[in-house]
């Protein structure tokens, strides 16, 4: 047995969780137990006990003798959870066009900014990760707590999907055109609309939905480039 590692199965679990928000692990792929356990230098209980949290969370599926995966969604699984995932950020910016503090509004200045320094640059990594601030700033200003540990609950299982939606052509300058509206909800304090143009902007359907699952049938069929080293998940 591998002695038992630095990492604590709490660590590992967030450490497995960025890796597959981020794209090193792709949906339906297989984890490989034993490569984790030597990555992380650690027994087999906290790798076991990191994935069943991430099951709970929805992120992985254990299948009983075949192995772990990540969560593949199918298309009506996809469609449902986006729908659900834009009526949470609809009342997230509702309650916020009402009780944004000035802070808070600061923050979502800031995340918007950084989303625009992004698209000019054309960089769609860095602005995936700038978006997702966005949002979660959106969550934090909403003041309640409850419905911000669910947005970001489900936020974090559609990472990999949201991710590729914003690689298709065009999506990302559309996306910034809609955080400026939202924003400017936000700072007049119109609700009603702040949660319409949220709903709209997160909500996949007609041209976008297509693209989506497009996008994502076109990567699942390319056999693409042979695979390189991957990198360590945490830097000893």
């Amino acid at each position: 047995m591998v002695s038992q590692g630095r990492f604590t199965a709490a660590q590992i679990r967030q450490a497995l969780e960025n890796a597959i928000v981020y794209g090193r692990f792709a949906p339906g792929e297989k984890l490989d137990i034993e490569a984790l356990i030597v990555e992380f230098a650690c027994s087999r209980t906290p790798i076991r006990e990191a994935l069943q949290t991430l099951e709970a969370s929805g992120l992985v599926r254990v299948e009983p003798k075949r192995g772990t995966f990540v969560t593949e969604l199918d298309v009506v699984e996809l469609t449902e959870r986006f729908e659900v995932m834009a009526e949470f950020e609809a009342i997230c910016a509702r309650l916020a066009a009402r009780r944004a503090t000035p802070p808070e509004l600061d923050r979502i200045r800031t995340a918007q900014a950084a989303c625009e320094r992004a698209a000019d640059t054309g960089d769609s990594d860095a602005y995936y990760h700038q978006n997702t601030a966005f949002h979660q700033a959106i969550y934090a200003a909403s003041g309640n707590r409850f419905l911000e540990s669910e947005a970001l609950r489900l936020q974090t299982m559609l990472q990999p999907y949201r991710r590729r939606q914003l690689q298709v052509r065009g999506r990302m300058l559309r996306s910034l055109q809609e955080h400026r509206a939202i924003l400017g909800h936000l700072e007049t304090g119109d609700a009603a609309a702040a949660a319409a143009e949220t709903d709209a902007h997160v909500r996949i359907q007609g041209d976008r939905f297509h693209e989506l699952v497009a996008s994502l049938r076109q990567s699942a069929a390319s056999p693409g480039p042979s695979p390189a080293p991957r990198r360590r998940i945490i830097d000893r």
